[in-house]
């Protein structure tokens, strides 16, 4: 028999609810019997399996059941060393594997287009970040992944690098030479962590690029809420090699997620597991059929683009649209929600699709959603845009003020267009993606500057940066 085809944290919990519990334990909803009025019943069904640790249920931090049985078979679906569930999402999976791993004061290669988790899992190590400045992709307009020659160069600088911390693919599916830079740290006995959080299904294989898990990358995070049929929060970690210690992961995950674990996240993990694993071929080029003829379709308007990937290499459950009239890319995404299109994310030129991953047979509205994209883009004037994305000069770098000595430093507000060569006091997330345009203790550049103006002027939405709306930015005052 085939164990991947058993969801056995699911049936456990389906096994439990079919015995009608009569519930005298936490949660307080009760399965639901609480507050049963029908405006409600969305809601109630999911409570039935809104559980405990109870017998025959089994416990997230010390699994000896279903809830281990289902995370062997997500084990052996992935060829990994061990692998986790994670129910507070890749974040946490990003601050456990980061605090295994790196050690205070040391230094450790980070990739600077990072999500804010890794940042702010380094600031709880008070570990010493080398920032990696991404290659920059023109006709794109965004920063794509950095360079096997970035990473030698900063091998040589910091040869007691402690770490490598990288992201891969992008938040828009662009890949790269992952394969050569694990390579190239391996033969320093540089650990490799990768924020894979968009790439859980690339293990699918061809023609989606390679796992950064089969590529043999040390530890890698997954959010299976992004592409797999998981509930939101819902996150894979997998340890792939031995120059991880694995019970100070346990120790981190046990200390960051939370004692009172979702089961329908859990249960949605297992689901989504099995989903996977029983993903054929027939499915593999329905699913490809249906994306061609969705771009094709985008491809009839002209007043967008359709970007194709570098070498065509990248994950094809991603399209990119560019502007190619007079709204930004923000305000396009805008007119497609009016018209009931909600898009991934927008930045000044692009929009972002996150496509299904289907199988044969199932019916997903793309044909439906290109007309409705068609129809609200009619009458737009064409205008194409020539202009320069702004290119970071240092390609490594550190933070001008170390962690543990900003919380002596005082903070002063100043205009932003006079914040150039001043140190940030705040860290400035344009969300989404949630990767920081500035970060606390960063000195502030011209090009930054740059990108920061433009995303004000074209409406994007920020975490951090309470005052740059009115003009000012916060720095550390050095007098």
């Amino acid at each position: 028999m085939n164990t991947q085809l058993r969801k056995p944290l699911y049936e456990a919990l389906t096994e439990h609810v079919n015995r009608n519990p009569i519930s005298f334990h936490v949660p307080g909803h009760k399965y639901g019997w609480i507050d049963q009025s029908d405006e409600n019943h969305f809601f109630k069904q999911l409570l039935k399996i809104d559980a405990t640790e109870l017998s025959g249920l089994d416990d997230l931090h010390s699994p000896e059941g279903a809830i281990l049985e289902a995370e062997t078979l997500l084990t052996e679906l992935y060829h990994t060393t061990k692998s986790f569930f994670l129910v507070n999402g890749s974040t946490v999976g990003n601050l456990a594997m980061i605090m295994a791993v790196c050690t205070e004061g040391s230094p450790v290669l980070v990739q600077r287009n990072c999500h804010k988790s890794v940042l702010n899992a380094l600031r709880l190590a008070k570990a010493r970040p080398v920032f990696l400045e991404p290659e920059l992709n023109q006709d794109w307009k965004i920063a794509a992944g950095v360079s096997v020659e970035t990473v030698k160069q900063a091998i040589n600088l910091y040869p007691d690098t402690k770490a490598i911390i990288l992201t891969y693919p992008n938040y828009y599916g662009m890949t790269y030479n992952l394969q050569e830079i694990i390579d190239l740290c391996h033969l320093h006995q540089i650990p490799v962590l990768v924020d894979e959080a968009h790439g859980p299904h690339l293990i699918i294989g061809g023609p989606f690029p390679a796992s950064a898990v089969q590529l043999g990358a040390d530890m890698v995070v997954q959010s299976a809420h992004k592409t797999l049929p998981a509930m939101t929060m819902g996150s894979f970690l997998h340890i792939n090699s031995d120059r991880v210690n694995m019970e100070k992961v346990k120790e981190y995950l046990e200390i960051f997620q939370s004692s009172s674990p979702s089961y329908p996240i859990m249960a949605s993990l297992d689901l989504s597991r099995h989903y996977l694993d029983t993903y054929e071929q027939r499915d593999l080029s329905f699913l490809l059929t249906e994306i061609k003829h969705f771009k094709e379709e985008l491809a009839k308007i002209p007043t967008i683009q359709v970007l194709e990937f570098p070498n065509n290499q990248g994950d094809f459950l991603k399209i990119t649209i560019q502007s190619r009239c007079k709204l930004n890319g923000f305000e396009l995404q805008k007119r497609l929600e009016l018209s009931g299109v909600y898009t991934e994310l927008a930045d000044p030129y692009n929009v972002l699709f996150i496509l299904p991953l289907v199988k044969e047979r199932q019916c997903y509205p793309l044909k439906e959603a290109a007309a409705k994209i068609k129809k609200a883009l009619e009458g737009l004037p064409f205008y194409r845009m020539d202009e320069e994305f702004p290119m970071e000069g240092n390609k490594i770098s550190e933070l001008a003020i170390p962690f543990e000595e900003m919380t002596a430093l005082a903070v002063e507000e100043i205009p932003i267009g006079g914040s150039s060569g001043s140190i940030c006091a705040e860290t400035i997330i344009p969300y989404p993606p949630g990767v920081p345009l500035l970060v606390r203790g960063e000195r502030i550049t011209v090009e930054k500057l740059s990108r920061l103006n433009r995303l004000l002027q074209s409406g994007a939405r920020f975490q951090g940066g309470t005052t740059i709306k009115r003009g000012l930015i916060k720095i550390f005052s050095t007098t």
